[in-house]
């Protein structure tokens, strides 16, 4: 009985070490736990993912790609805006845009404008946020009275503006009363001077979130470098070009992409102050306030549709070159996952 029972022990200890070569050896053996816990885990991932991505894609695809697909779409035919489109043109609404001298003037004024708001702008905005970075008294004031213009509605804006810079308005009233009448003129009308009129404007509106943008990134610059610089004997001047402009450049490259966006597509205050007509002779009309007057106002919103597909594409244009060329280096360092 004994030889059976020590049998029967060695077989049971045998049995219990035979499953796990079995199931290594069986195709069919079922898997083991560690591995179906990470499928579990990477389908979880992925149903977090299209759970919190899925509305922001479903409301892009339904706001943007949809109605540039739908623009396109209507711009192969001479279309009155109501009914099916049936009068194909085909491409000559594009080729007429390309050849018309009023939306290359357009093209020209938008390309000034985005010229001028980076120069202007770009500089000012530096200036003002090392200023407000010291510490000052009435530091905090400053700061909401700099902003304060960025939140007030475009509409005020240039109502606000548009009533200043009449003939009679405030600004010739205040240079009269100052001794300066001789310097009076039609800020608005005058095509010498409409255009450095709506920079004025534009700065003074967008300054700043320029400002408040190279404030965060001059905070988020370690004071452990300026201590180093100043035991060098770094003089202030050569701290701010050598330290804190090279390490400000990823927020005044972003703030840039900003401004060129938006001074290619910039609508509202030209619209508000000069209006549709007034804006061609007075040298302010951009590409979006010819979109409206040669397509809505005409009565072709076909055409207009084309003008919006070309505004979109030269905004794309503009950002893929600008990301490839100029941007590379910051996304390039954000991007680690695949670089590992």
């Amino acid at each position: 009985m004994s030889d059976t029972l020590g049998t029967d022990a060695a077989t049971g200890r045998q049995s219990q070490g035979t499953p796990g070569v079995g199931d290594a050896a069986n195709p069919a053996s079922p898997t083991p736990p560690r591995a179906a816990a990470r499928r579990r885990g990477r389908a979880m991932m992925r149903l977090e993912i299209a759970v919190m991505s899925g509305p922001a894609i479903i409301m892009f695809l339904a706001f943007v790609i949809f109605p540039v697909a739908l623009a396109a779409y209507y711009g192969f035919y001479r279309w009155h805006g109501y009914g099916a489109p049936t009068d194909w043109v085909g491409l000559n609404n594009y080729k007429l845009i390309l050849t018309d001298p009023a939306f290359q003037q357009v093209l020209r004024h938008n390309a000034l404008i985005m010229v001028l708001s980076l120069l202007i702008q770009g500089p000012l905005a530096i200036v003002l946020a090392l200023l407000l970075n010291q510490k000052i008294r009435g530091r905090s004031l400053i700061r909401v009275l700099i902003f304060v213009p960025y939140v007030i509605s475009e509409v005020i804006v240039g109502t606000g503006w548009s009533l200043m810079a009449q003939s009679n308005g405030a600004i010739n009233d205040l240079l009269r009363h100052i001794g300066l009448g001789s310097l009076r003129a039609d800020w608005l009308a005058n095509p010498k001077l409409a255009i450095w009129t709506l920079m004025v404007i534009i700065s003074w509106k967008y300054i700043g979130f320029a400002v408040i943008l190279m404030l965060a990134g001059l905070q988020s610059i370690p004071e452990e470098l300026f201590e180093a610089a100043r035991i060098d004997g770094a003089s202030y001047w050569q701290i701010q070009r050598r330290i804190t402009l090279p390490l400000l450049g990823p927020t005044i490259r972003i703030w840039a992409f900003l401004s060129i966006i938006g001074s290619l597509q910039l609508f509202d205050l030209v619209y508000i102050i000069w209006g549709q007509y007034v804006s061609g002779t007075a040298g302010t009309s951009t590409m979006a306030i010819y979109m409206v007057s040669q397509g809505r106002d005409a009565g072709n919103y076909g055409y207009g549709s084309a003008v919006a597909v070309v505004m979109f594409l030269i905004s794309l244009i503009v950002a893929l070159i600008y990301q490839r060329f100029v941007l590379r280096r910051d996304l390039k360092g954000a991007v680690t996952e695949g670089a590992a």
